[in-house]
C-alpha cells in the first residue's frame, strides 16, 4: 500500500461541494466522497464543529486527515469526515461561527480561511488494506461505534440499502421504533439492534452472510412486524411506552407471535406490577408478563437488618433441610412466594441455606 502526505487548501476542499440524497457528500470538485457506504452519519456537536472553524481562523493546525484513492482517479475519506463536512458546511454558509457567518467576514478574513492548507494523507491499495487502515487510524473524535466498525467491515450493497431503513435522523426506523429502542440512528444503534433481532445476537456472520445481498428488504420487512405485534398486542398508552424502550422485542416476537393473548389481562397486570413497590425494574414488566420469569422485575430483596432478625429467628436453623448454618451460608427467601402475593417485609422472610435455596427456585 502507498502512502503519500499532500497540502490542500480549504478553497480546493470546499470546491464543488455537495450534500444530497442522489450523490451523497462530495468535495474537492466532486472528486471527494466524503462519505463512503462504512462512514457514519456527521456527528459532530455545535461545540466540536465551532472548534474546527476555530482553529482555521487562528492559523493552529488541524489534525491530519486521510484519503483513499479509488480506481477510477476519485478519492474516498478514511478519516477526516466530520472535520471536512465542518469545514465545507462553514464556507457554504450553513452555520455561523462566533456569531458570524462565511459571508459576513471581510475579504482577508475569507483568504485566510480559504488558503489554510489541510495537511491529508492520500493512500492506494485494495478495499481490503484500506479498510484495516481505516480501523487502524480512525482514533480521532468521536469514537466509532461496534456496528460503524462493523459498517466498515462488511460494506457492500447489503449494507447501503440497511442504512437508507434505519441510519439516518427521521428513517423509516425511527418514525416507527424510536419508542422502543434505545440509541441513535445516525450511531447506528438502531441498525445494530435490527440485526441483534432477527439474528439472535448473531450480529456479524448475519452480516457476512448477507454482505452482497442488492437489498436489505427482508431485515425491514422483520423490524416491522416486530414493531407491529408489540404495538397491537399491548396496545401501550403514552406513559406505558416509557417502560418499553431498550427491551429484547425481537426475541419476544420469534417466541410469541403465534399466541392469541387477551389484552384486557395484560392491561390490568401491567397495571399492578407498576403499583407494586417490590417490583424494582419496571422495564422487565412485559418480558415477565410473556414469559413468567421473575428474573426480569429484579423484585425487592430483602435488607441486611431483616435477614439478621429472621437468622437469630431461627437460631441459624435451615427451615428446609433443618441444619445449622452461619449467617453468610444463607440466604434469604419469601415465606409466601411474591408471585402468590407475598411481600418483601420482614415478616415474610426467612433464611435458607445455599443449597436449599437454589432447589426451591429451581422448582
Amino acid at each position: 500500500m502507498k502512502i503519500e502526505l499532500h497540502k490542500i487548501s480549504v478553497r480546493e476542499l470546499t470546491e464543488g461541494y455537495t450534500d444530497n440524497a442522489e450523490n451523497g457528500v462530495r468535495a474537492y470538485g466532486g472528486r471527494l466522497d466524503v462519505r463512503p457506504p462504512y462512514q457514519r452519519e456527521f456527528v459532530y456537536k455545535e461545540k466540536q464543529r465551532d472548534a474546527v472553524i476555530d482553529t482555521l481562523t487562528q492559523g493552529f493546525p488541524l489534525n491530519v486527515m486521510y484519503w483513499a484513492t479509488r480506481e477510477d482517479g476519485t478519492y474516498e475519506i478514511i478519516d477526516g469526515q466530520q472535520r471536512t463536512i465542518s469545514i465545507c458546511q462553514y464556507v457554504n454558509g450553513d452555520f455561523a461561527f462566533d456569531m458570524r457567518y462565511f459571508h459576513n467576514l471581510h475579504d482577508d478574513e475569507k483568504e485566510r480561511i480559504l488558503n489554510y492548507e489541510l495537511q491529508i494523507y492520500i493512500c492506494s491499495g485494495t478495499d481490503s488494506e484500506k479498510l484495516k487502515w481505516f480501523k487502524t487510524i480512525n482514533i480521532a473524535g468521536e469514537e466509532l461505534t461496534e456496528q460503524e466498525l462493523r459498517n466498515a467491515v462488511y460494506a457492500g450493497s447489503w449494507v447501503n440499502d440497511a442504512k437508507r431503513y434505519f441510519s439516518k435522523n427521521g428513517c423509516p426506523a425511527v418514525k416507527i421504533g424510536s419508542d422502543y429502542l434505545n440509541g441513535s440512528a445516525i450511531r447506528q444503534e438502531y441498525l445494530e439492534t435490527a440485526i441483534a433481532w432477527i439474528s439472535d445476537g448473531n450480529i456479524e456472520p448475519h452480516m457476512a452472510n448477507h454482505q452482497h445481498d442488492p437489498s436489505a428488504a427482508p431485515l425491514w420487512q422483520f423490524f416491522q412486524s416486530v414493531i407491529t405485534w408489540v404495538e397491537t398486542t399491548f396496545r401501550p398508552t403514552r406513559e406505558r411506552k416509557k417502560i418499553m424502550k431498550g427491551i429484547d422485542w425481537g426475541m419476544l416476537y420469534k417466541k410469541y407471535k403465534d399466541e392469541v393473548f387477551d389484552f384486557q389481562k395484560i392491561d390490568a397486570e401491567v397495571s399492578r406490577l407498576l403499583l407494586d413497590d417490590d417490583v424494582t425494574k419496571k422495564t422487565g414488566i412485559y418480558p415477565y408478563i410473556l414469559t413468567g420469569k421473575e428474573k426480569y422485575l429484579s423484585i425487592r430483596a430483602f435488607t441486611p437488618a431483616q435477614k439478621l432478625a429472621a437468622y437469630e429467628r431461627q437460631d441459624g436453623i435451615c427451615t428446609e433441610c433443618g441444619h445449622h448454618f452461619e449467617l453468610t451460608q444463607m440466604e434469604a427467601d419469601h415465606i409466601t412466594p411474591w408471585h402468590e402475593g407475598g411481600r418483601t417485609v420482614a415478616e415474610n422472610c426467612q433464611m435458607l441455606c445455599r443449597d436449599c435455596n437454589r432447589h426451591k427456585s429451581g422448582k
